[in-house]
């Protein structure tokens, strides 16, 4: 199961994340604004945000977010938490630059990352902070269902009460 492909349509790029995509990913994650309803609101800090990247990087399975149109750098996700006993994984830690929001990019991204990941997993999950309420919102568009709450310790940052969403293979 590759889980760092290229994947691509007419609109977005999703390319592995690299060590030297750290300044291009802090460009957009810098703005306070992106992480105002996120659980971790103070990514935007330098220090913060490195470790946030190490835990991409560490990942294998992080991308950067590229808008064909502008070629810009538009954010990040990735694929993390595989479990073999339920044969599923996650998509999250997923970030926007506010230029990108309500662009319809976030529905592109996820089908092309669902669209892969299916051929691999029968079951999608995703950690959505209690309190942001534009990224429940999305996940619902997205046909999700909330199936529990659960206190996440994101990479090197303290606990916090997430939403956890499901997508089944159909």
């Amino acid at each position: 199961m590759n889980i760092q492909p290229i994947l691509e349509n007419e609109n977005v790029k999703l390319l592995p994340l690299k060590e030297n995509d750290l300044e291009k990913l802090f460009s957009v994650a810098s703005d306070p604004l992106v992480w105002e309803q996120h659980p971790n609101k103070d990514r935007y800090k330098r220090e913060v945000f490195e470790t946030f990247f190490r835990g991409a990087m560490e990942s294998g399975g992080a991308f950067r977010i590229i808008d064909k149109e502008s070629n810009e750098t538009a954010g990040s996700t990735r694929f993390y938490d595989y479990n073999a006993d339920d044969n599923s994984i996650f998509i999250g830690y997923t970030f926007y630059g506010r230029k990108f929001w309500g662009s319809k990019l976030n529905p592109q991204v996820k089908k092309l990352m669902l669209d892969h990941i299916f051929q691999y997993v029968d079951k999608v999950n995703f950690h959505v902070g209690k309190d942001n309420i534009r990224s429940q919102k999305a996940m619902e568009k997205l046909g999700a269902k909330k199936v529990d709450e659960v206190n996440i310790a994101y990479y090197g940052e303290p606990e916090k009460l997430n939403i956890v969403f499901e997508i089944n293979k159909l």
